[in-house]
């Protein structure tokens, strides 16, 4: 039977290599970072960067067929969280944590103006209507799509996030992908991330200050 792991971390040594460097890149300073002020001391968890730096074009497969692009990541706040269908802990835990969040931010009426995008990084088996049901049992508002590696691999490299598979010895594969959810702000840059293990309760609070500065 195939087996698929989830780790919260890449664990090959030049992969945290290159982390950090794309980590690095994502923080570099600036002077600018919201319209509107607010500061790291405003929040409870997310991790701001010093200045805002816009998502690149792309272009990935919802599960119906139609297209995730850039375009769609602007006029409401999102939060970007890799992972796989398969995945045998993290993802379905973080996921139902993000459904916490959802359930708090309509509760303040505020759900509409922030989305959650599920991008798995498991297009073999994580196409079309399977990673639909996937997503939507968490929530039928959440956003799910992939696409073939080149695809994916633009898009991960330039936003600093990581994924790789690796053989499970039992004919099947894993996949080790990073864990953090990045925050994307209504102009389409990314603003922050949200690290593990996720709290729902300071998330939604976090997502409402932002909200508020925009």
């Amino acid at each position: 039977m195939k087996r698929s792991a989830c780790l919260g971390r890449i664990s090959t040594t030049p992969l945290i290599v290159l982390a950090a460097a794309a980590l690095a890149v994502g923080l570099w300073a600036g002077s600018r970072w919201l319209p509107h002020s607010v500061s790291q001391a405003d929040l409870q968890a997310a991790v701001l960067y010093p200045a805002p730096a816009p998502v690149p074009p792309f272009t990935l497969q919802r599960p119906d067929g139609s297209n995730l692009t850039e375009a769609d990541l602007q006029g409401h706040w999102s939060v970007l969280f890799f992972g796989f269908t398969h995945c045998p802990d993290i993802c379905p835990t973080s996921l139902a944590e993000f459904k916490q969040v959802w359930a708090k931010l309509d509760a303040q009426g505020k759900g509409k103006r922030a989305r959650l995008v599920f991008i798995s990084v498991d297009p073999e088996r994580d196409s079309g209507a399977p990673l639909g049901r996937y997503v939507d049992f968490f929530n039928p508002e959440f956003i799910a799509a992939t696409g073939a590696d080149e695809q994916l691999q633009g898009l991960t490299r330039s936003l600093g996030v990581l994924y790789a598979r690796s053989a499970d010895g039992s004919g099947g594969y894993s996949v080790d992908h990073s864990a953090s959810a990045l925050i994307i702000d209504p102009q389409g840059r990314r603003a922050g991330m949200f690290r593990p293990p996720f709290k729902a309760a300071a998330m939604a609070a976090d997502l409402l200050t932002l909200m508020g500065s925009s």
